[in-house]
């Protein structure tokens, strides 16, 4: 099982995370190629290699060689503005989040770049409009929406994918210490954004002299990481140093391991997770779909109902959510918050699973995406089911015979892989 491991100790900023993924392994002209994908002009990468405190790193810098006037898509004049907090080149852009969505699925990017850049900036939008009280779809971003933060966050999920990690740990988070100037004025570290984004994360405070961790920083772990803990064990294969442009009296650096998870036993992955459990016997079930949908969007693993009897024969359900042990709050919260339940319990729990990777196949009736599941001798291949309802449709063919055929071109390509 592949895990990738941020050690935090002394922060995270978009361009440190970019210069660690560099030095991990990401190759410089696959990254930038990839960025031409997005509609993205008037910039230029800098890599470059640096010792910081006799750690040879990798720093990265982007340069802005033209600007642009503002662009206001909604027909809004901006209604906030988040600091950039790392060392850019500084200039004026101002773009909404929907504009950057729309650049964003309009690209040529791969479907999971999309989907992670997206959720990292609309975690960005949602903690801004949370702080100045405006709605989602409203919020212009200043510095994150310019050319070189769209290069952090893009490229984030562009290295992502392309270590393809089954599983994201990091060490907690070290936030720094003083003041920040931000477009409102002076606050303390961490900056507002980046205290709202780091809810329910475990956070350090004070190793370094100066803010160490930035808004998109905290949205990039935020979004992606698993589980947030002190100590864990594993494999370490790699190891990659992204160099910030600050000095303090410890290395500066975002380090991150690629390594291998030690939880395989038996042939199958393992790990530990919570099951957390509540019974209802007196919600209007209209109201369980929200409250599933909640779940999962809060990294909820798995979300069931079981029908169940309780005192004086009354028929109730009871809610039960897998996850992980870094997820306890806000599950808990949801639950507490959205249902009727007074309280819930919970039990730790062991997982023995099989790994997994998704695969984009050529069949007879076009593109699918494929779910292989293996380990120990069991070799699993499941077609999405939402590729398939898409073919089904457009070719006005019974959903059942699509994923016959696809299911048997699947086996036809795939079991030499056996």
């Amino acid at each position: 099982m592949k895990v990738l491991y941020y050690d935090c100790f002394a922060g995270i900023s978009g361009d440190m995370h970019l210069a660690a993924m560099i030095d991990l392994g990401v190759p410089v002209d696959y990254l930038k190629e990839e960025l031409q994908k997005i509609a993205i002009q008037g910039y230029r990468l800098e890599v470059k290699q640096v010792v910081t405190h006799g750690i040879a790193s990798t720093q990265i810098h982007v340069h802005i060689e033209q600007e642009k006037s503002p662009i206001y898509p909604l027909g809004n004049q901006p209604t906030t503005s988040l600091p950039k907090q790392h060392t850019h080149g500084q200039h004026g852009m101002h773009r909404s989040f929907a504009e950057i969505r729309q650049m964003i699925e309009s690209s040529a990017l791969s479907d999971t770049v999309k989907k992670l850049s997206i959720k990292i900036f609309e975690r960005l939008a949602v903690a801004e409009g949370k702080i100045h009280n405006i709605p989602t779809e409203r919020v212009h971003f200043h510095e994150v929406g310019a050319v070189d933060s769209i290069v952090d966050i893009v490229g984030a999920a562009i290295c992502i994918e392309y270590f393809k990690p089954d599983y994201i740990v990091s060490s907690p988070v070290e936030v720094g210490s003083g003041m920040v100037q931000c477009a409102h004025g002076t606050y303390p570290v961490p900056a507002p954004a980046t205290a709202e984004l780091l809810q329910n994360i475990p956070i350090t405070l004070g190793k370094i002299p100066f803010e160490a961790t930035t808004p998109t920083g905290a949205a990039i772990l935020a979004s992606v990481v698993n589980e947030f803990r002190q100590g864990y064990s594993f494999i370490p294969l790699k190891v990659g140093y992204g160099a910030g442009s600050k000095d303090s009296n410890i290395p500066n650096v975002l380090r991150v391991f690629l390594g291998e998870l030690e939880g395989v036993e038996n042939g199958f992955l393992r790990e530990q997770a919570l099951l957390i459990e509540c019974n209802i016997d007196d919600m209007n079930p209209e109201l369980y779909e929200n409250v599933i949908n909640k779940l999962f969007e809060a990294g909820a693993q798995d979300v069931f109902l079981t029908p169940i009897m309780m005192k004086k024969m009354r028929p109730a359900q009871k809610i039960s959510v897998l996850c992980s042990p870094a997820t306890f709050d806000p599950i808990t919260t949801i639950l507490l918050k959205e249902t009727t339940t007074l309280g819930v319990r919970g039990f730790s729990v062991e997982k023995w699973m099989l790994d997994r990777e998704i695969l984009t196949l050529d069949t007879s009736l076009g593109r699918v995406r494929v779910k292989k599941s293996y380990g120990k001798d069991v070799v699993k291949f499941k077609p999405e089911y939402e590729d398939c309802l898409e073919i089904a449709r457009k070719n006005n063919l019974p959903l059942p015979e699509v994923m016959r055929i696809v299911q048997q071109d699947i086996i036809d390509k795939l079991t030499g892989d056996r």
